[in-house]
């Protein structure tokens, strides 16, 4: 972050070709390309790579506790990696940034942070407290950077990473400047980040043994085994003449250099190269030309070899290294390498100490195996029991000693909560008291700025008391600064974790609905490709023997494909499942293929409405029903039930519905008294209740199912309704009504009163008796709106005697719903439930529209038969069929509707009062008559008398 405040005014522009990273190139202490060509860099002007030596706590049982870590940033991964020293070929472990977010407290240890990842937590600590922030800011950026820079294609031309590259540093330069309104840039700490780290000796721990890693210790053996080696071949290269200690210029010295390789992950081996040449190694030296000269080759071998021997000089440094130099460097190799063999030592007697516990434990199963006598191996035995009641007993006491532990720790707990609020009790004093003791700081320093002259007089109580309180003063202003740095570091850190969620939340959105459009296209063209292949197989009938079998083939597998797919692939958006929501097959199985190829067609279209409306029009729609507080009658509580309600707010809202239409009528155990009065007494309307209980949506799987409740619970309703209504009792259709109320509020009280709220008080009264009278009524009505509204599809059915009461009548008596499918079948009721019959009328107009087209194509009278009576199954889109119902048939008053009524009643009322007439009159005529036999007959009763 110290880049902000010191970069130049004007930097050079980079050579083209050239591959720095981002962060270097904002850095003002690197080198232009051109600046540096043909000299060697000396060490202040080396690029510089996020680095250092921290702390990190970790370890199990005696040497848990703080370990020295060289810890390295790679740009490509986003990965911090960590070491034991700098010089270590492969490192131990990596910490994955991505994800991660950062976190310091101020009443913890000086230094010490938090890097919290999903799966851990890691607790490191910097030597400084700048140290500690500069680390902090500098993570924060490059996670930033790892998270706005673009994923790199395998090969991308120049002119595109020049595109992409003024814009990219101009978002990760408006960050910066964010992140300075938390936190000021924290300048870089001498000596602790960098390669200048590399150049000291690694912090020195209390104990060797501590800093090992026993949990990669396959790595800290291949580190220290790469050590020794390198040390030996510094000892058999360190002695030569005065004319090899200086090398060759540095182009060829560096051109000889094998490129750097990509870190792997921890346990893997790496090349001969530690963590610090890594880290100095710079990309573009391969494109040095090679040195011509056999010596020069000779001599750049023999510095290359001295410069892993001495990994802790960089290569600008290695030209004007003494003698003296050498030495210090050896001894500090060998003062690391003494303390990694007692390390090592300390180890190796740890395991000795575990291999002899083993032995131990093989001498005796071999002395009880190879014991002669029962005796002897019983005496083993009972020693062994006497050991493991001594040992059962010593754990008795350290249960009982971790119980006292366990009671002493909770009382220190009420200790510390106690402490805490008296600690939270003085902080609030000590707000209250800040001005104050501001004042009273800023009269003491100016006494102390300009004392009093007089002879100094020996201190007294006054002063030591004023000393004291400057001291806590003091204490008390560095802890109020500490939690300032601390709420802006975390102020920055949440700034920019919310920013990277959004982004990530926004990415996802985006995705999930690209997913969604696919696969309504995806599903659309299926049901494309099943329609031509109906077409193609009409086409071609059935003279083409090979043609039609290999057409049946392609039906079956498409057919089939959904399942096979399935299985397949696990990993689903938005699956066509066999049931929906409610019970209803999703594709019905039909035993005429050509009706499952036009289900499942059917089915492809359904889906893929719904995915291309879910974001644009069922989000929004769910959204405003979740807004809805209180329900009340309202122009928008009309228009949203038009609309369709969503299904999780569905089962309130059809129950606030059926409150407003037979409020007058409910009272308290109402229902549980027409069951009890149903138990008492058969109803004669029983037995056909039970022969249509079996009938009822055999295409669903809560009345088809052996073990499902539903038959049962429709059977109490629709006995507790036939005693509720005499008059009606049960009437063929109460059953589909009352089991659609079932499916949705499952609850056998409220399906009972929208039973009652249906046929007592939104359909005409006699729509359900005997005579079903005002049904025959609404049929004359309906064919009347039909001639109004769609003359040339009634003009053609009237030509081929089309009567279409025989299809329509089912619609209104059970309000469709053996008709359409479930989620429109379901929409429709919405609406019914609150405006009444009209829906009803609305919607039969609507079908006929949107179906009106394929209807005129067709000009035989039966074909016209058979394809009303599954042409409703065939409505995919209920936005458009919402949309013929509600705006395209207006204008649709009920006054209208009354007096059609009204019309068609009292002419129908009429002829069955003819028709009665008639019947009367044939009745006297046949009495008068008597019952005359014709000659040469005989009657029955005759017959009957003879033997």
């Amino acid at each position: 972050m110290e880049s902000t405040q010191e970069k130049p005014a004007e930097s050079s522009s980079p050579v083209p070709g050239s591959e720095e990273p981002a962060d270097l190139a904002r850095d003002p202490d690197v080198l232009s390309p051109k600046e540096s060509e043909g000299c060697a860099r000396p060490l202040e002007t080396a690029p510089k790579k996020l680095c250092g030596y921290l702390s990190k706590f970790g370890g199990k049982g005696p040497i848990r506790g703080w370990k020295s870590r060289w810890f390295f940033y790679d740009e490509r991964k986003c990965h911090l990696y960590y070491s034991r020293t700098a010089q270590d070929a492969n490192p131990l472990d990596s910490i994955d940034l991505s994800s991660a977010v950062f976190d310091c407290k101020a009443d913890a240890e000086e230094g010490t942070f938090e890097i919290k990842t999903p799966s851990r937590i890691i607790t490191l600590k910097a030597a400084t407290k700048q140290a500690m922030l500069y680390w902090l800011q500098q993570l924060q950026m490059k996670r930033w950077e790892f998270h706005n820079s673009p994923p790199a294609p395998p090969a991308v031309p120049d002119a595109a990473l020049a595109g992409n590259g003024p814009a990219l540093r101009l978002e990760l330069e408006q960050e910066e400047a964010e992140l300075e309104e938390f936190l000021c840039p924290v300048k870089t700490p001498p000596g602790l980040v960098g390669m200048a780290a590399a150049l000291q000796p690694a912090p020195a721990m209390p104990l060797a043994l501590q800093n090992i890693s026993l949990k990669h210790l396959g790595t800290e053996i291949q580190n220290t085994m790469y050590n020794i080696r390198g040390n030996k071949q510094t000892q058999g290269t360190g002695h030569r003449p005065p004319g090899e200690d200086s090398p060759p210029s540095e182009e060829p010295q560096r051109e000889e250099q094998p490129s750097p390789a990509d870190l792997s992950a921890p346990g893997e081996p790496l090349p001969r190269l530690s963590c610090l040449q890594r880290l100095r190694k710079d990309p573009a030296d391969s494109l040095k030309p090679t040195p011509k000269s056999s010596l020069t080759a000779n001599l750049i071998q023999k510095a290359k070899r001295q410069s892993n021997t001495f990994p802790l000089f960089t290569e600008g440094l290695t030209r004007n290294r003494t003698a003296q130099e050498k030495v210090l460097a050896l001894e500090q190799q060998v003062l690391m390498l003494t303390k990694e063999l007692k390390a090592q030592k300390e180890l190796v007697k740890i395991l000795h100490k575990a291999l002899e516990a083993a032995q131990q434990e093989k001498r005796v199963s071999s002395a009880y195996l190879a014991a002669a006598e029962d005796k002897d191996r019983l005496e083993l035995v009972r020693h062994k029991v006497r050991q493991i009641a001594e040992l059962g007993r010593r754990v008795e006491a350290l249960e009982q000693e971790r119980e006292s532990l366990v009671q002493a720790a909770s009382l220190r707990e009420q200790e510390v909560q106690e402490l805490r609020q008296h600690v939270q009790l003085l902080m609030d004093k000590n707000e209250a008291k800040q001005q104050v003791i501001c004042k009273l700081s800023e009269k003491v320093t100016q006494d102390f700025m300009h004392p009093p002259r007089q002879p100094p007089a020996p201190p007294d109580a006054a002063d030591r008391d004023l000393l004291s309180q400057q001291e806590k003063m003091e204490h008390l202003k560095d802890d109020m600064e500490a939690y300032r740095t601390q709420n802006r570091f975390l102020n920055s850190e949440i700034h920019q974790v919310t920013k990277i969620w959004r982004k990530v939340a926004e990415k996802e959105k985006a995705l999930l609905m690209k997913c969604a459009y696919l696969q309504a296209k995806n599903c659309q063209v299926e049901s494309k490709y099943l329609a031509g292949l109906r077409r193609l197989q009409e086409a071609v009938g059935v003279e083409a023997g090979e043609c039609s079998e290999l057409l049946r083939q392609l039906i079956q597998e498409a057919l089939q494909w959904e399942a096979s797919e399935a299985s397949a692939d696990s990993v689903v958006l938005s699956p066509i499942s066999e049931y929906d929501e409610y019970g209803f097959l999703t594709v019905p199985n039909y035993e005429v293929e050509d009706l499952r190829l036009l289900a499942k067609i059917q089915a492809l279209e359904v889906h893929s409405h719904h995915l291309l409306a879910h974001e644009a029009v069922e989000q929004p729609l769910r959204e405003r029903w979740a807004a809805l507080g209180e329900l009340a009658p309202s122009p928008e509580i009309k228009q949203l039930l038009r609309a369709g309600v969503p299904s999780e707010h569905r089962p309130r809202v059809w129950k606030w519905l059926v409150r407003l239409r037979v409020q007058h009528l409910q009272g308290p155990g109402r229902y549980q008294e027409l069951l009890s009065r149903g138990q008492a007494c058969k109803h004669p309307a029983a037995r056909q209740i039970e022969l249509d209980l079996n009938r009822t949506f055999p295409s669903n799987k809560h009345f088809t199912c052996p073990a499902s409740s539903f038959p049962d619970r429709l059977r109490r309703v629709l006995l507790a309704f036939s005693w509720q209504n005499p008059a009606i009792g049960y009437c063929q259709g109460l059953n589909r009504l009352a089991a659609i109320a079932l499916l949705v509020l499952d609850e056998e009280e409220s399906a009972f009163w929208c039973l009652v709220a249906i046929v007592e008080t939104i359909m005409p009264a006699d729509y359900y008796s005997k005579t079903l009278l005002a049904s025959q009524v609404d049929q004359r009505v309906l064919q009347d709106l039909l001639s109004e509204k769609l003359p040339k599809l009634m003009a053609h059915l009237g030509q081929r005697r089309v009567d279409l009461s025989f299809i329509t009548f089912n619609w209104l008596l059970v309000v469709f719903a053996d008709s359409l499918i479930s989620n429109i079948l379901l929409q429709v009721w919405d609406a019914f439930l609150y405006e009444g019959t009209k829906v009803v009328f609305r919607y039969a107009l609507a079908i006929f529209k949107y179906n009106e087209e394929e209807i005129l194509r067709l000009q035989d009278g039966l074909e016209i038969y058979q394809y009303l009576r599954f042409f409703t199954k065939t409505i995919c889109d209920s936005r458009k069929l919402m949309n013929i119902a509600f705006n395209d048939m207006n204008p649709f008053p009920k006054k209208q509707l009354r007096q059609l009524r009204m019309a068609h009643r009292e002419r129908l009322e009429a002829e069955l009062h003819e028709l009665e007439q008639l019947k009367a009159k044939y009745l006297e005529t046949r009495a008068a008559q008597g019952p005359a036999v014709p000659e040469g007959c005989t009657s029955e009763d005759e017959g009957e008398a003879e033997p």
